[in-house]
């Protein structure tokens, strides 16, 4: 990433683009944005926090973006908004918050990808949390705020700034982004029908799993991706199992995952 870019948040006090936002400011980048709610005069507590900690907010007319800006849209990419008419008009760089999220997601040493049809944002909290305490200092994207993490200076805590090597996101099934992601260690809660058909979704959820080095998958879930054949023919390298005990056999276990850290640590100088 160059950290001299400025980035343009259409939208930037949405649940999905305010984190990301943080990410990039602290990273380095310049970040303004719009938001239709500034405009209405909604959550102005929210704002007044992203002014007061450096973000330079815009009304959501096309007035704030300019060449040379990378313009951060929500999703897909409509005409109808003004801050990408203008965008388009000034040859600005426009990508979706999947596309930049993927590109910052895929570029760390290890990634932890959260996905399911429900409890991503809780699970997601709880790993961050659990790496936190264990002094691995991540970086984490969340679509909630992160109760643990809310300070006095920082009450939207929705995602956790830390350092470039090791990211963890909940990663979205609804609109098909999470075939943009390659995780280290992919974690499904549970897949149900939801956005999409269950042939869809059992292709999305099964490819994500599939990439990854390691897979967390919920063994009480009747639509979890079939682990088992998938270890015959390819990745990934190990899998984790929650829910009841395995049966005698069965091949099911549960195994603790390394990070590249912890396996280094045991090993010594």
């Amino acid at each position: 990433m160059n950290q001299d870019q400025s980035y343009f948040f259409c939208g930037v006090g949405g649940s999905g683009m305010l984190p990301l936002a943080l990410i990039m400011k602290a990273r380095g980048a310049a970040v303004e944005g719009s938001d239709r709610a500034l405009d209405q005069g909604r959550t102005p507590e929210k704002f007044d926090w992203l002014r007061g900690h450096g973000f330079t907010l815009h009304p959501q007319d096309g007035s704030g973006v300019r060449a040379g800006q990378v313009v951060v849209a929500t999703g897909a990419v409509e005409d109808t908004v003004p801050d990408i008419r203008a965008a388009k008009a000034a040859g600005a760089r426009i990508l979706t918050r999947p596309q930049l999220l993927s590109e910052l997601f895929n570029g760390a040493g290890t990634s932890v990808g959260v996905a399911g049809t429900s409890g991503k944002s809780t699970i997601t909290g709880m790993i961050a949390w659990i790496l936190h305490r264990a002094g691995r200092a991540p970086t984490v994207m969340n679509g909630a705020v992160m109760k643990n993490f809310v300070q006095p200076d920082q009450p939207f805590a929705s995602a956790l700034i830390g350092g470039p090597d090791l990211f963890v996101s909940e990663v979205d099934e609804s609109d098909g982004s999470i075939a943009r992601y390659e995780p280290t260690v992919a974690v499904i809660s549970n897949v149900s029908l939801d956005h999409k058909s269950m042939d869809e979704l059992r292709a999305l959820f099964g490819g994500f799993a599939g990439r990854a080095a390691t897979a967390v998958l919920n063994l009480d879930d009747a639509e979890r991706p079939p682990w088992r054949n998938r270890r015959r023919r390819q990745s990934p390298s190990r899998w984790t199992i929650r829910g009841r005990p395995a049966r005698r056999g069965s091949g099911a276990h549960r195994r603790r995952h390394d990070l590249p850290a912890d396996r280094e640590r045991r090993r010594g100088p």
